[in-house]
């Protein structure tokens, strides 16, 4: 069984807490949490990490999200 990334934890954590954001441990970049992509209301298309609408306005499947990044 593989361990899930440490950002895994901290996005769940910052869900809890009602957060809109979280720093990723691996780049410094700021995550949008699950809860952020719901407030918008719609998948932007950028591919992001936790994306709640399957990445419904993604173009290409080149962009879809990869494991370190968004």
């Amino acid at each position: 069984m593989t361990t899930p990334p440490l950002w895994h934890a901290l996005h769940e954590a910052a869900c809890a807490r009602g957060a809109m954001t979280y720093r990723d441990p691996e780049t410094g970049y700021s995550v949008f949490t699950r809860l952020a992509h719901l407030k918008r209301g719609h998948c932007c298309g950028s591919g992001c990490r936790h994306c709640p609408f399957g990445h419904a306005a993604v173009a290409r499947p080149d962009q879809q999200p990869q494991e370190n990044t968004r």
